[in-house]
C-alpha cells in the first residue's frame, strides 16, 4: 500500500482539520473585550447592568464606571456589538457618571486591571483582575441583602418588637451613646428593623478593634452577612439609625431600678371603702386604675373629700413601678381596654352637684394584674376585655 502523508491519513480517518485562527485583534481590543466580558457576567448573575452608588459592591461600581466609558468609545461599540445581546451599550441604556467622565482611555484600561506598556503589548509581569488589599477590605465591609429562607422563625420576633414599641416597653435611642452590638439586639437601619441573629468568632483588626461576621435579619424578609464594624459604621452614618432598648433595659415594672432608668411614676389600683349600696355590694370587683408621677399616698390623702374617689377613703390593693414610659399613654391603654366595664355611677359632690367619676371599672384584680403583665410582654394589643366572662380574650373571639 502506498505510504500516505499526514493530511491523507487524517482524511482517511474522517477527521476534519480546522486551521488555527489567528486573532486579528490588537492587544488594546483584547483588553476591551475582556473587560466587557466581566460586565456581561455581572448582568447574567444579577439581571441588570451595574450601577453607581456608595451602598453598592465595590466591583459593581467599578463595572459601572467601565461600562460608562465603553459606551463613549466608538471603537468599543463596533467591537462589542456581536457580544452585546442585552443591549448594554445602546444609547438608551447609557447613564451619566461624573467619575466615568473623568477617566481617559488609559485610566479606563487601568480600571480593567491592565497596565499599559510602551510597546502596546500585554506585560506578563503585570497582574490582571486581581483585587487590591483595599478592594478586598471594602468588599468585606459591603454585603448584599438576600432573601431569608427561614424568615418564618424570626417574623414573630419582629411582630412582638413592634408591639413593644407601640406600648412603650421598648424605646429607640440614637446610635452612638452605646455602640455595642450583640446577638439578639434590634436596630433601625435605613428605616428597616434589623435583628442580629448570629455572630461568628471575634477577632482583632490591624488597628486592634474587635470585629466579627454577623447574620442580620431585616423585617422585610431579607438578610445580610456583614461585619460588626460595617454595621456600626452604617448606623453612625444613618441619621435615622437607632438602637432599640431591650425590655430589661429599664424595666417597665419591677422592684429593682437600674441607674440609667428614668422613673416616670406608678400605676396604682384602688378599692373604695364607700358605703354606697352598689359599691358596697360589688366592692371586690370595683377598682380604680390610675397613674401618678408622685407618691400614691399623697395622691389619695384627701380621697374622702374628692368625688373622683367616690367621697370615701380608699384602699391601695396593687402598685406597679413605671419606668421609661409615657404615663398618659399608659392610662389611655387601660381606659381603652376596660372602657366597656367602666362604672356607670353618678354621685353628688360636697356642694350637691352631680359627678360621674372616671377611672373606676368593674374588673377583678387578677385581670388587672394580667393586663399589666401583657403590657410588659407586649401582647396587650392582642386581647380585649369581655365584661360577661370577666376575662381578657383574644380579639378574634370578640
Amino acid at each position: 500500500m502506498a505510504e500516505m502523508d499526514d493530511d491523507e491519513l487524517l482524511d482517511a480517518l474522517g477527521v476534519e482539520v480546522t486551521p488555527l485562527k489567528i486573532s486579528s485583534r490588537t492587544p488594546r481590543e483584547e483588553r476591551i473585550v475582556a473587560g466587557f466580558e466581566d460586565i456581561l457576567r455581572f448582568h447574567q448573575t444579577h439581571g441588570c447592568a451595574p450601577l453607581h452608588g456608595e451602598g453598592r459592591d465595590i466591583f459593581e461600581r467599578l463595572y459601572a464606571v467601565r461600562l460608562d466609558r465603553l459606551r463613549k468609545l466608538p471603537e468599543a461599540r463596533a467591537l462589542l456589538a456581536e457580544m452585546d445581546a442585552p443591549g448594554l451599550l445602546s444609547p438608551g441604556a447609557a447613564a451619566s457618571s461624573a467619575d466615568a467622565d473623568a477617566l481617559d482611555e488609559d485610566a479606563l484600561l487601568a480600571e480593567l486591571g491592565v497596565t499599559h506598556t510602551p510597546t502596546g503589548q500585554n506585560d506578563i509581569t503585570v497582574l490582571r483582575h486581581v483585587r487590591s488589599s483595599a478592594e478586598k477590605r471594602a468588599a468585606e465591609e459591603i454585603a448584599e441583602r438576600t432573601p431569608c429562607a427561614d424568615f418564618d422563625k424570626y417574623q414573630p420576633l419582629f411582630e412582638q418588637v413592634e408591639r413593644e414599641l407601640k406600648t412603650g416597653i421598648r424605646k429607640t435611642l440614637r446610635f452612638g451613646r452605646d455602640a455595642s452590638i450583640a446577638i439578639g439586639n434590634f436596630f433601625i437601619l435605613g428605616g428597616q428593623l434589623a435583628y442580629v441573629a448570629e455572630m461568628g468568632d471575634q477577632y482583632r483588626t490591624p488597628n486592634k478593634e474587635t470585629n466579627a461576621r454577623l447574620r442580620v435579619i431585616y423585617a422585610n424578609g431579607t438578610e445580610s452577612d456583614l461585619l460588626l464594624r460595617s454595621l456600626q459604621r452604617a448606623l453612625y452614618k444613618d441619621e435615622t439609625g437607632r438602637r432599640l432598648t431591650d425590655p430589661d433595659m429599664g424595666p417597665l415594672f419591677g422592684e429593682a431600678v437600674e441607674p440609667d432608668d428614668i422613673e416616670s411614676g406608678t400605676i396604682y389600683v384602688l378599692r373604695s371603702l364607700s358605703k354606697h349600696l352598689f359599691v358596697a355590694e360589688h366592692r371586690e370587683l370595683i377598682h380604680k386604675i390610675g397613674v401618678t408621677g408622685g407618691k400614691v399616698e399623697s395622691r389619695i390623702a384627701a380621697a374622702s373629700k374628692d368625688a373622683t374617689y367616690l367621697l370615701a377613703d380608699v384602699q391601695v390593693v396593687a402598685t406597679y413601678k413605671l419606668h421609661n414610659l409615657n404615663r398618659t399613654r399608659l392610662e389611655n391603654i387601660f381606659h381603652r381596654l376596660f372602657g366597656a366595664a367602666q362604672l356607670d355611677l353618678t354621685i353628688e359632690d360636697r356642694f350637691g352637684n352631680p359627678v360621674k367619676p372616671r377611672e373606676w371599672f368593674l374588673v377583678p384584680l387578677h385581670v388587672i394584674d394580667e393586663a399589666v403583665q401583657r403590657i410588659r410582654d407586649g401582647s396587650i394589643t392582642d386581647v380585649v376585655y369581655d365584661p360577661k366572662s370577666a376575662q381578657l380574650i383574644g380579639q378574634v373571639q370578640q
